[in-house]
């Protein structure tokens, strides 16, 4: 018991950031909602069930829109196609996370994959049940946030200008976060470099749609750090097998 509590109160510490952002941006979203037209008990269902922050976001004003579903479809999978790159690179961290690994799997956003990404699990601890109680957490505020936002949209008045920028300048907080603790500023130079450079092309013409920003921003950004990491990654690969074999042959 007194171990669970651990586990609760040690997650509960490492999340708080995302907490205060997940509440606002839950707000966010559940007032964009029903500024839409729709029911407020849609907000904790879409949470509960499709959990995916921005992917939420776009789908709202796809539907009030009244876009095809399978334009609907492509685009979420556009969006949230970075996920890809986020499950590959925790492949070995899940691998250790047993039957928690199903749930964490589903819950991975960008920010509960940048806390999984810069927190390491307390020493002799089940590795598995700690980042499941993070990734939970997180989806748990999500959800109170929206809701918090869908009901009020429903009850009072609310002027909705402005409100949706909560979700970027979460990722802004996240990102600082991540390079206090990394020390890495590659991949952010990386990513800004490459959105600048998408959104040129689309300005000048060379890029026809403005909705594919995104997706040439990600794929330039994932095919350069590739060219670069990748060697080095290869040569440090190859260095700690030639390490193992000399130590097995000793």
């Amino acid at each position: 018991m007194n171990s669970n509590k651990n586990y609760f109160f040690l997650a509960l510490k490492t999340s708080l950031p995302v907490f205060f952002g997940y509440l606002a941006i839950g707000i966010a979203f559940g007032l964009m909602l029903t500024t839409a037209g729709y029911p407020w008990w849609l907000a904790p269902i879409m949470s509960v069930t499709m959990y995916a922050g921005a992917g939420q976001y776009i789908a709202v004003g796809l539907f009030a829109a009244g876009t095809p579903l399978t334009m609907i479809l492509i685009t979420e999978a556009l969006v949230n196609i970075r996920h890809i790159v986020y499950g590959l690179s925790l492949i070995t961290k899940f691998k250790e996370c047993g039957k928690w690994k199903y749930y964490m799997i589903f819950g991975l956003t960008d920010e509960t994959y940048s806390l999984l990404t810069t927190t390491d699990a307390p020493a002799d601890s089940n590795k598995g049940k700690f980042y499941f109680t993070i990734a939970i957490l997180n989806q748990g505020y999500w959800i109170l946030g929206s809701i918090i936002g869908a009901v009020a949209g429903s009850l009072i008045p609310f002027d909705f200008a402005g409100v949706d920028f909560a979700l970027t300048a979460l990722f802004v907080v996240l990102l600082i976060d991540q390079i206090e603790k990394s020390g890495d500023f590659f991949p952010p130079m990386v990513g800004m470099l490459t959105t600048l450079g998408a959104v040129l092309l689309w300005r000048f013409g060379i890029l026809k749609d403005a909705n594919n920003i995104l997706l040439i921003a990600l794929a330039l950004g994932i095919g350069m750090i590739s060219l670069v990491r990748y060697p080095k990654h290869r040569k440090a690969l190859a260095e700690n097998k030639l390490t193992e074999n000399q130590g097995g042959n000793e």
